[in-house]
């Protein structure tokens, strides 16, 4: 069955992965808007669900409604200037895990190609040479299984859908990506992609910390 399009969130409990007077991260489900959407039906999302528990808490980052992960607010205005200025910066480090359709080879390397909007099928986003925003990926295989393939992703910009088209044209769509499998890769209950770690400074002390949540696929 293919990702529906209707907005039935999963009710799961929050899962806190850390808490302190400065940040708050936390295990995003799948399926969860990160943030509202247009409409009265798709205002239950991650930050107000947060914010019912921790009203301090202030939006930093975002990941799509279909990827699950690591996800970070702060807790007080400095840390989300703080945080936000780490993402901009492109100091902040993330690492997803995502399967795809297909065998990938090689099996480690990038992908550079410049990302935009593909304005009459909105949201979907497409490789644009002329116009498009720079976009980079680094990919490493971790494993291979019957007609498809585990990878680590390293985004290196945070362009829109960018690790989603990245794969697409390497002609692997992630699995279950309601937007851009097809095929027999639409036959899954939730896209396989998942911010499986995350790397920020401390707000307040500068130490590096990690954050890492494991994938439910």
């Amino acid at each position: 069955m293919a990702v529906s399009s209707d907005y039935t969130p999963p009710q799961d409990p929050l899962e806190i992965l850390h808490h302190d007077a400065q940040i708050l991260v936390v295990n995003k489900p799948a399926g969860l808007l990160s943030v509202p959407g247009r409409g009265e039906h798709l205002a239950d999302c991650l930050l107000t669900r947060v914010q019912a528990v921790f009203p301090e808490a202030l939006l930093v980052h975002r990941l799509d409604r279909d990827t699950s992960g690591v996800l970070v607010f702060g807790v007080t205005p400095h840390a989300q200037r703080h945080l936000s200025m780490q993402f901009e910066k492109r100091t902040a480090r993330k690492v997803y895990v995502a399967r795809l359709a297909g065998r990938l080879e090689p099996r480690a390397g990038e992908v550079d190609l410049p990302l935009i909007v593909d304005w009459p099928n909105r949201p979907r986003q497409m490789v644009c040479h002329d116009t498009g925003k720079p976009a980079l990926t680094e990919y490493r295989v971790v494993k291979f299984g019957e007609d498809e393939t585990r990878v680590r992703l390293t985004p290196k910009t945070g362009r829109t859908h960018q690790l989603r088209v990245h794969m697409l044209a390497l002609g692997h769509a992630i699995l279950g990506d309601p937007l851009y499998a097809s095929g027999a890769g639409l036959d899954y209950d939730r896209m396989m992609l998942h911010s499986e770690e995350l790397r920020i400074k401390h707000p307040d002390s500068s130490l590096s910390m990690k954050f890492r949540a494991k994938a439910d696929f």
